[in-house]
């Protein structure tokens, strides 16, 4: 069926993983012939892809399907995604939805959109999730910079404080074969950085065997996939974007100290600073490990960029857990930190846990790690003044400077020449502005 002269827009809400899903989703939309509009724009068809980790997602649904009504009150709208997945009735009373679809139906979405008017009554069609065991590749396009793609989905752990595995399944991962063949492609259309992407991205290889018997031992892992990565031509940098710190070996970062194309950036989610607090989330490590692993990093990429997950106001975290945590993360040799301020969520452990922080307490500690976390960005940064820097640099004209980063995650800016669209430079890093940007220092060529 065609859709020829049928316009659609979307909107993404959570992590990298999910904007590599909706682009492609969105390559199925024009494969039939849909043209596509921005989510500003009236079109007769809106996607909404959600993200269970959202705080007030409710909220937040209802918001964003009023701004597509608001340009096309007769537009089809879609909410799919993880919070589809979890909450479908909460969604379905959201007036002027359409069609709600869960973890497995999300990617069969051209197969419930129709043009004969709004439906009176909501469409919901998700799974049961053990139902969510096979794999669906993704990976964005669209930014000439960089790609998101798709390696890994699910998560077979059972942290207590997260819906993940209830939204997305069981663990499994693409097959290395297939990863490739999708970096070749990506290469092919001029993009020169991936990001790699999953749920559990060093989890690779598990829960899915990759010749297709589930009876053979499972042999290829994360380090099989990013060594087969790295002798891809045509792709600069491959970047990982999120491990845990229990699947972050000394042979994947010994690896990317050596690597032609892996850069030295790790985000290692740690969750608490507190060994008490780590036991209680039902985490796979304690903070020694955690310790080992920024080292070891740093022993062997001393520019490398480490970032950090980190919760506060866990059930049962003391004003001293949360001291601990803070002190550790001020000692630790790291370069930013993502603080999430802990909510509750139906259906997992941590919500039946005594000892519930006061709201304003998390808040209080929220903004305390994310001024530690300021300084720490900002420490990082002036240690690479004076220092040569390889940017990659994006297309956008922002008040006339171009940006890009650097292999170890830097935010640089030059005046804005085209010529250095998508193009690496390397130049030496000269001062930051007071928006906390690094300013570059470099001679642009006549011909790039």
């Amino acid at each position: 069926m065609s859709f020829s002269g049928k316009t659609v827009a979307f909107h993404t809400l959570g992590c990298k993983l999910n904007f590599s899903e909706t682009s492609a989703i969105g390559r199925m939309f024009m494969e039939k012939g849909f043209e596509k509009r921005s989510f500003s724009e009236p079109a007769d068809v809106y996607v909404i892809n959600t993200c269970s980790v959202t705080e007030n997602a409710d909220r937040e649904c209802r918001s964003i399907v009023r701004t597509a009504l608001s340009h096309n009150p007769d537009a089809f709208v879609a909410v799919v995604g993880c919070y589809a997945q979890l909450k479908p009735e909460e969604i379905s009373n959201i007036e002027g939805v359409d069609v709600v679809l869960g973890a497995t139906e999300k990617f069969k979405l051209l197969n419930y959109i129709h043009f004969s008017g709004k439906n009176k009554n909501t469409e919901v069609h998700n799974c049961e999730i053990s139902e969510a065991d096979f794999f669906v590749d993704a990976f964005s396009v669209g930014d000439r910079t960089r790609s998101f793609l798709k390696v890994q989905d699910g998560c077979d752990y059972s942290c207590t404080f997260c819906t993940i595995p209830l939204a997305r399944g069981k663990s499994r991962s693409d097959t290395i074969e297939n990863v490739l063949n999708n970096a070749r492609k990506i290469a092919a259309a001029g993009v020169k950085e991936i990001v790699l992407t999953g749920v559990n991205l060093g989890d690779f290889g598990y829960g899915q065997d990759i010749s297709g018997d589930s009876k053979k031992k499972k042999e290829l892992r994360f380090f099989d996939l990013i060594k087969a990565l790295d002798e891809v031509e045509g792709i600069e940098r491959f970047r990982i974007s999120s491990i845990e710190p229990n699947l972050l070996t000394d042979e994947i970062i010994e690896f990317v100290a050596a690597s032609k194309r892996f850069v030295p950036h790790f985000h290692i989610p740690l969750q608490s600073g507190s060994n008490a607090i780590l036991k209680l989330m039902k985490r796979r490590y304690l903070r020694e490990l955690y310790t080992e692993r920024v080292a070891k990093i740093k022993a062997l990429m001393p520019e490398a960029c480490i970032g950090v997950d980190v919760i506060v106001g866990f059930p049962g975290e003391t004003e001293a857990h949360f001291l601990e945590t803070y002190e550790y993360l001020k000692s630790l040799d790291i370069s930013y930190l993502h603080v999430f301020t802990y909510s509750e969520r139906d259906n997992t452990e941590a919500i039946h846990m005594p000892g519930a922080v006061p709201i304003p307490e998390r808040k209080k500690r929220n903004k305390m790690l994310r001024i530690l976390s300021a300084k720490k960005l900002r420490a990082f940064y002036e240690s690479q003044l004076g220092k040569e820097a390889e940017v990659l640099f994006e297309e956008e004209n922002k008040n006339g400077f171009i940006y890009g980063y650097s292999k170890n995650y830097l935010r640089v800016k030059l005046p804005f020449n085209k010529k250095l669209v998508n193009t690496t430079v390397s130049l030496a890093v000269e001062s930051i502005d007071e928006e906390g940007v690094l300013i570059g220092a470099v001679t642009i060529p006549e011909a790039a």
